[in-house]
């Protein structure tokens, strides 16, 4: 294939869009493939009416960790799953009775809300709001609650998760690796240890194994490798930006696992350029279902949407801005908004509790001006 033209456009994607038309990317394998950019008389998302399994949907994630639900050891709440990532929400009120290790992926624990520490085999980390915490598969773990109750967003790979290669950027774009926090071995054996059986539950095939020790199982007096508990915090993310040309969101992907990319929106400046797009484009995302958490600050990009909500746009039928948010836009100098995106290849599979706390309305609500 080669570049071909056709019609009105302007010279460049993102800049000089046409007054009263529309530019949308149809690209493939996420922004970093083939794409053609494509400029409509009305925005691809003004539709009246929609029926059928991929309509954008919406989730006040906030309902179900303030339920009165106790985090007991593995019981996190599902919000959805593929082949690639599965998602689910957990709120902690007290320290975990039980360890758990994971034996059917690495985890990513993003902390929304909350203080406490990681007990792992690598040592104690804390952890903070807008932490994410890597614990690698078969790592041994359990969390204390200092300031409660904690809520978090749970991040499940069967592939490892990996720091992405940042190409001509360089290894130090994004975040430099010098800011990952690592486990400080140190005693954390409760003085009635000594008399206590202590449990470890071990997931593997999504099953449960119990294991009974007599002894306090977090025992390790030293260690050494490149395999280990890993913690990065949102304000050391320092995004890429362009003050001529509106990045793709590609260009926010914080750790990659195989099929799934998992991306950071923080503060940035927008573009300064008077030609240049200042909100997402239009895309429909041919081969990844884009999930996005919005932990907080002010969303730019869209109305109705607060902390803790989460959305889920699948691949195929259009999202983006609201038509009001592109106007609004023109006043802003920054964002102010923190925002994590998880990608997958694989189509997810929504938990049937989540209709619960859905929003219904919320396919419709590109169409209200």
């Amino acid at each position: 294939m080669y570049l071909l033209r056709k019609g009105k456009t302007p010279n460049q994607a993102h800049v000089g869009i046409p007054e009263g038309l529309h530019e949308e990317e149809h690209g493939r394998d996420g922004f970093s493939g083939p794409a053609s950019h494509l400029y409509r008389a009305h925005p691809p998302t003004a539709w009246v009416e929609i029926e059928g399994p991929l309509r954008p949907r919406a989730f006040a994630c906030p309902k179900l960790w303030e339920a009165d639900r106790p985090f007991r050891d593995s019981e996190a709440i599902p919000v959805m799953t593929s082949r690639d990532v599965a998602l689910s929400l957990a709120s902690l009120t007290e320290t975990m009775p039980s360890f758990l290790r994971n034996g059917d992926g690495d985890e990513v624990w993003f902390v929304h809300r909350g203080r406490g520490r990681f007990e792992t085999d690598y040592g104690v980390l804390p952890y903070e709001e807008g932490d994410y915490v890597v614990i690698p598969k078969g790592t041994t773990y359990r969390i204390h609650v200092d300031d409660g109750p904690t809520h978090f967003l749970i991040i499940e790979t069967p592939e490892r998760v990996v720091v992405p290669d940042r190409g001509p950027l360089g290894q130090h774009a994004l975040f430099d690796k010098g800011v990952l926090a690592v486990p400080e071995l140190e005693a954390m054996e409760p003085p009635e240890a000594e008399d206590q059986r202590w449990e470890v539950l071990i997931k593997r095939q999504g099953a449960l194994t119990r294991v009974v020790y007599p002894y306090y199982p977090m025992d390790v007096v030293g260690w050494k490798g490149d395999l280990w508990v890993a913690k990065l915090n949102v304000r050391d993310f320092r995004p890429v930006t362009s003050p001529r040309y509106h990045l793709p969101p590609s260009a926010h992907v914080t750790f990659r696992a195989g099929g799934c990319l998992i991306s950071t929106f923080a503060p940035r400046p927008l573009e300064t350029d008077p030609e240049a797009l200042r909100v997402p484009f239009y895309h429909r995302n041919m081969d990844y279902d884009e999930v996005l958490f919005y932990h907080e600050g002010t969303f730019f990009s869209r109305a109705g949407i607060e902390p803790g909500m989460l959305t889920l746009h699948p691949q195929g039928i259009h999202h983006g801005p609201q038509p009001q948010a592109v106007t609004a836009a023109k006043g802003k100098t920054h964002t102010n908004e923190i925002a994590v995106m998880i990608e997958s290849r694989s189509p997810f599979v929504v938990a049937p509790q989540m209709e619960a706390v859905e929003l219904s309305d919320y396919a419709m609500s590109w169409s209200r001006v």
